[in-house]
C-alpha cells in the first residue's frame, strides 16, 4: 500500500461529495439489473429547447476554424476565455449597473474547484500563524463545502431557525439575533438558492450579511450556482447581489452543461488574481469549451432569454409536479416540505423518524432509489440536532415518471420505518 501524505489521506477519505458522485456510477451499474430512480445527485434536466441552442453553437464552432481553435485547439488564459469573461462583465453591468470589467471575472474548472480555492484562500493557518475559518450562517448548507480545506475544523456553522408554516410546509430563517462572527472567521459563505433546502435569502438579508462581513473585514461569498443571474432557478421576487466585498460564484452546470466543468467567479480583482494564479499553477488554464459555447449567447442576450423563458418555467413546473406527488404519496405520513423557493431540489423533513436519514438512504438504495441523506448538509455544526437526521434531499429535475415512482417508493419505506419503529 502507498504511504500517503496528510494531503493524500485527506483527499482519499469518504465524504458526502464522494458518496454523492459515486452514487451516479453505482446507479448506472444498477440500471442494468433493474429500475433505478436517481433522485440524489445534482444533474440538471435535459431540456430539449436548451440543448438545441447548444447543438447549434457546436455546429457553428465546428464550421469555424477560429472558434474551434479557442474551443479545443489552444489553452485559454489562466483567468479563462477572454471573450466570455468580458461578455459576463458587460451583461452584469448592463442588467444590474455593477461596475465590472473582464478583470473582475475568472473561470474555473467547475464551481467546486472555485470553492476549493476560495475556502483555502480564506480558511487555514494565516501568515501570522493564527487560524482562520469560514462561517456558514444558515445550516443546513451545501454538501460540497465539507472537506475542501486542507485541515479539519475550518468551517463553523450556525443553525437556522425552523419556522413551521401552514399546509405541511416549513422554512429556514437566518437568525441574525443569535448570529455571531468569531474573531477567527476569514469569510462568510451562503448559497442562494440554498442547497439543499431551496431557500432564497432576500436582498435585505444579503445586505445585512454583507454589512456584517464588512464590519469584520471579511468577504461575503454568495454561491449562486442555481440562482441569478444565470440559470436563475428562483421562484421568488429577488435580485442578484454583488459589490466589491462580495464574491459571487456561478456555474454553467445548471444551465445544462455539467460536462464542460465551468465555474464563474465575480469578485474584486485582487481575488480574481489569486484564482488566476491557482489556475496557472494547478491546471495551466481552465477549460475553454463551455466558455466558447456560451460567450456569444451571453453577449447577445440569448442566454438570459433562455433562462427567463425556458429554464425557470421548466423547473417551476417540475417542482409543482413533485410537490403534488409528495402530498399524494405522504398523505398519511408526517412529512414536512421546505418551502420550494429555488434550485431543483426538495428538502424533506420527517419529524420523529425512528431511523436516521443515513439508514433511510441505505434502505432506499437497496430498492434502487437514490437520495441524499440530510446529515451530510451540516458541515461545521458542532451541536447535536436530531433534525439533521430526519431530513433527505431529492432532485426533482428528472423525468416525471421516474420522480413520481421514486417518491412512491420513498413513502413506502418511510411508512415501514414509522410502523415498525425502527
Amino acid at each position: 500500500m502507498p504511504r500517503y501524505t496528510h494531503f493524500g489521506e485527506r483527499y482519499t477519505r469518504t465524504t458526502g461529495a464522494v458518496e454523492l458522485m459515486s452514487d451516479l456510477g453505482d446507479a448506472a451499474a444498477a440500471a442494468t439489473r433493474g429500475p433505478v430512480y436517481l433522485l440524489g445527485g445534482g444533474n440538471p434536466a435535459r431540456i430539449p429547447a436548451v440543448e438545441a441552442v447548444y447543438r447549434r453553437r457546436l455546429a457553428e464552432i465546428a464550421a469555424d476554424t477560429t472558434q474551434f481553435g479557442r474551443f479545443a485547439g489552444a489553452y485559454s488564459e489562466p483567468s479563462g476565455h477572454p471573450a466570455c469573461r468580458a461578455a459576463i462583465a458587460a451583461a452584469l453591468q448592463a442588467e444590474y449597473g455593477w461596475p465590472l470589467e473582464a478583470r473582475n471575472v475568472a473561470l474555473t474548472a467547475g464551481s467546486q474547484s472555485a470553492f476549493y480555492v476560495l475556502f483555502n484562500l480564506f480558511a487555514g493557518p494565516g501568515t501570522n500563524g493564527a487560524r482562520q475559518r469560514v462561517l456558514l450562517p444558515l445550516a443546513p448548507e451545501y454538501i460540497g463545502y465539507s472537506g475542501l480545506n486542507m485541515q479539519d475544523d475550518l468551517i463553523v456553522a450556525h443553525p437556522a431557525v425552523l419556522d413551521e408554516l401552514p399546509g405541511g410546509v416549513f422554512k429556514y430563517r437566518l437568525d441574525f439575533e443569535q448570529l455571531e462572527v468569531p474573531a477567527d472567521v476569514g469569510a462568510i459563505c451562503v448559497s442562494r438558492p440554498t442547497n439543499p433546502s431551496g431557500n432564497v435569502l432576500t436582498t435585505p438579508e444579503l445586505e445585512r450579511l454583507d454589512l456584517l462581513a464588512q464590519r469584520h473585514r471579511v468577504p461575503l461569498i454568495v454561491d449562486a450556482a442555481y440562482g441569478k443571474p444565470f440559470p436563475g432557478i428562483e421562484f421568488t421576487d429577488s435580485m442578484a447581489f454583488w459589490n466589491d466585498n462580495v464574491v459571487l460564484c456561478l456555474s454553467l452546470s445548471k444551465l445544462g452543461l455539467p460536462g464542460v466543468r465551468t465555474g464563474v467567479v465575480v469578485a474584486h480583482e485582487s481575488i480574481i488574481e489569486a484564482i488566476t494564479a491557482f489556475n496557472a499553477t494547478a491546471a495551466l488554464a481552465p477549460p475553454g469549451t463551455g466558455a466558447e459555447i456560451v460567450a456569444p449567447l451571453i453577449a447577445s442576450g440569448e442566454l438570459s432569454a433562455l433562462c427567463n423563458d425556458v429554464v425557470r418555467p421548466f423547473y417551476r413546473a417540475r417542482c409543482a409536479f413533485a410537490v403534488a406527488a409528495l402530498r399524494d404519496a405522504f398523505a398519511a405520513l408526517p412529512l414536512r416540505i421546505h418551502a420550494p423557493e429555488g434550485a431543483f431540489f426538495l428538502w424533506l423533513w420527517f419529524p420523529g423518524l425512528p431511523i436516521t436519514s443515513a439508514e433511510l438512504y441505505r434502505r432506499l438504495k437497496r430498492c434502487g432509489v437514490y437520495v441524499i441523506s440530510g446529515h451530510h448538509f451540516f458541515p461545521g455544526l458542532d451541536r447535536d440536532w436530531r433534525h439533521r437526521d430526519e431530513c433527505v434531499r431529492i432532485n426533482y429535475a428528472q423525468e416525471p415518471e421516474m420522480v413520481s415512482e421514486g417518491i412512491r417508493l420513498i413513502a413506502a419505506e418511510v411508512a415501514r420505518a414509522y410502523d415498525e419503529g425502527c
